[in-house]
């Protein structure tokens, strides 16, 4: 409700005289500046016209009904507050335009008798109140056309104010426009999609039919290619093209698509276009090497990451010299977060590591390097008196995984885990 706030504070403060600088008008500036709570939502301003006066008693109205969630009342206060739009005397806010595009949506997304009818007009009558907030209002709008399955025209949409132009283009609208672009080609791999699977049910194949697929693919992953060069987070995007991309069997360019996004310098750190590119690598049966190379780099991202079993599997089953002591300072950094505490997997990769380091002469110095700065705070996350009562009780063989271990990774503190234990006979 912050901007609902900042609106009424702003409409009680539109007939302000801003050349005055006595004393008064001061006093009058510095208390409009004040929280919501210590002010008299009801006190009008002085020189408050009567046009001022009903929009900002509407709007008091208004807000009160939407936080009691009275949606009919706040739909028919609301019918009348758009006049402000229409003001000539100072002319529109732009957080008056905003505000009305986001009640009026918010109030149609919980009304019971709300259509579709409803909402295209409301988005038309605000993409023409005001340029700041178009190309947003029509990213709203073809969302909303989606979601009720009007794919073709949520796509026109997006199409309409990709071509939209108002003075010079800013960073922001710049940046609006490609994600608009993006979004277009989103849909044309939803209805590539569509026309894919209704065409692979069919017995007949039709050439004229594969060529309109065909052109679909190629508007889609042409738009996507080229907004996939400007640096930023394009996850469902980028998976959208590489299907497509594999679909055609070209790997070639699929590979180079997901290396570019995972190791290009200019993009955000995002452990994602790592997943993404080790998935791909995993689906074509690359060698364990470079799989292992991809997981280097997400265990740097995320040590918590789901996949670091797969990478201290992998990091085990090696014959390479210190990749045995990597596979347990990889489950070790994963036992450091606790969504991993309970998990029995983790435990038994774990176990199965010192194990196999136990054949080593110096395996004790590496496990102590490893537990070094972890005495301190290891035994409260994993081996307290708590631990050992609900691992008996809800996991029992976990219990049987960890005690052993306590006295490996531990040897110079006594354990409430193990007292737990030995005192209960378990």
């Amino acid at each position: 409700m912050d901007e609902l706030d900042r609106e009424l504070l702003a409409v009680k403060d539109l007939e302000d005289d801003n050349d005055s600088f006595d004393d008064n008008s001061s006093k009058a500036s510095t208390k409009s500046k004040l929280p919501l709570v210590n002010l008299d939502m009801h006190a009008e301003p002085p020189r408050e016209t009567g046009f001022h006066r009903s929009t900002r008693v509407c709007l008091e109205h208004i807000r009160d009904a939407l936080l009691h969630h009275r949606w009919q009342e706040a739909a028919e206060y609301m019918a009348c507050y758009p006049q402000m739009l229409e003001d000539t005397t100072n002319g529109p806010s732009q957080s008056c335009k905003e505000l009305t595009w986001r009640i009026s949506t918010e109030i149609l997304h919980h009304h019971p008798k709300s259509t579709l009818e409803d909402y295209n007009n409301i988005y038309e009558r605000m993409k023409h109140s005001g340029v700041r907030h178009y190309l947003m209002i029509c990213l709203e709008h073809s969302f909303h056309l989606l979601l009720h399955g009007h794919i073709e025209e949520a796509k026109r949409q997006l199409s309409v104010s990709e071509s939209w132009r108002h003075g010079k283009e800013s960073a922001a609208q710049f940046q609006r426009t490609k994600l608009i672009q993006a979004y277009r080609s989103l849909l044309d791999y939803i209805i590539w999609c569509d026309k894919k699977c209704t065409h692979s049910s069919t017995e007949n194949s039709d050439s004229a039919e594969n060529q309109d697929i065909r052109n679909y693919f190629r508007t889609a992953s042409v738009n996507l290619k080229e907004i996939l060069k400007n640096p930023g987070v394009w996850d469902p995007f980028i998976l959208c093209y590489v299907e497509m991309l594999e679909f055609y069997e070209d790997h070639e360019e699929a590979l180079k698509v997901l290396n570019d996004y995972a190791y290009d310098n200019s993009f955000p750190p995002n452990p994602n276009a790592h997943v993404y590119l080790y998935q791909y690598l995993k689906r074509c049966d690359t060698a364990e090497k470079k799989l292992m190379k991809v997981l280097k780099v997400l265990h740097v991202l995320v040590p918590s990451h789901e996949l670091m079993l797969e990478y201290s599997s992998s990091l085990l089953q090696s014959e390479k010299s210190g990749d045995l002591q990597k596979a347990l300072g990889v489950v070790l950094e994963m036992l450091d977060f606790a969504c991993w505490r309970g998990n029995l997997v983790v435990w038994k990769r774990l176990e199965a590591i010192i194990q196999k380091l136990q054949r080593e002469k110096d395996w004790k110095d590496v496990v102590f390097t490893k537990m070094s700065d972890r005495q301190g705070w290891w035994p409260a996350l994993h081996f307290t008196n708590f631990h050992a009562s609900k691992d008996s009780e809800e996991n029992p063989e976990l219990m049987q995984v960890k005690a052993p271990l306590t006295k490996t990774l531990c040897p110079s503190l006594t354990l409430k885990y193990t007292d737990w234990q030995a005192i209960n006979g378990k």
